[in-house]
């Protein structure tokens, strides 16, 4: 067998061990209560997205979670948490539930449930500063955007999601996981270069940025085995002792 796919291989065995089987094995031990990211998200954005087809609640939803880069700053960061769990209204509700439930279920498990909402969050507040950042700067310039798109409405969990999977495949060091899903959101933005393709962008260099400082600082830290982890160290073996049998030592005995 040529060696290369013999390193595949070795990969993509080392991967489902430390994702499906370690996974699998935290869930079983904690339960639901282990995964109640994913399902409390998905309500919530279910809940605002039929909140959203009646003019009376939408307006509600509008004013808590719609983000544009044409507000004061501090409006957008008061709206922006709210914002993650706002469906685009151009897009079906229904098409990015199963990425978002991947990615927060993966991620409480395999990373915890506090340092899976940091990330998700850090990820859509990079992408929103960032998209403040290219309209200020304007058309003129490589990283600019034009003006215009300063009145686009900025919602949804897709900068968030991407920055879970780019976390996930930076600390837990999973190719297959990043060409799944981080790639196709990186290419697809790079082919239609609108402001959330370029938000997308920001967020995954942020979050890859930030995700190879700390595993270079430290490193293998959510890396786990498949399989259970001893107890403890293996004790180094000591000095050969006396032959003993059933009964005892063993002595020479003397010829009569």
């Amino acid at each position: 067998m040529p060696r290369i796919v013999r390193r595949v291989r070795g990969a993509l065995r080392a991967e489902w061990r430390c994702l499906a089987l370690v996974a699998r094995r935290q869930l079983r031990e904690r339960g639901l209560l282990g995964v109640w990211l994913a399902p409390a998200a998905s309500l919530a954005m279910i809940c605002l997205h039929e909140l959203q087809q009646f003019p009376a609640s939408d307006r509600v939803v509008r004013l808590v979670g719609e983000v544009r880069a044409d507000q004061p700053l501090w409006v957008s960061l008061l709206r922006t948490p709210v914002s993650v769990l706002v469906p685009t209204r151009d897009q079906p509700v229904w098409g990015g539930l199963p990425r978002l439930v991947l990615s927060l279920g993966l991620a409480q498990l395999l990373l915890g449930p506090r340092r899976a909402l940091l990330v998700g969050y850090g990820a859509t507040l990079a992408g929103t500063l960032g998209a403040r950042v290219m309209v200020a700067i304007g058309p003129d310039h490589f990283a600019g955007v034009p003006t215009a798109y300063a009145h686009d409405v900025d919602t949804g969990a897709s900068a968030a999601v991407v920055g879970l999977f780019t976390c996930l495949s930076v600390r837990l060091r999973a190719p297959v996981l990043c060409l799944a899903f981080v790639v196709p959101t990186v290419v697809g933005s790079v082919l239609e270069p609108n402001l959330a393709g370029r938000e997308h962008l920001v967020a995954v260099a942020c979050v890859a940025a930030c995700a190879v400082f700390q595993e270079r600082r430290r490193p293998g830290e959510f890396r786990k085995p498949g399989l259970p982890a001893p107890s403890g160290p293996p004790e180094a073996p000591g000095p050969p002792g006396p032959l003993r049998s059933s009964r005892g030592p063993t002595r020479p005995t003397a010829r009569g």
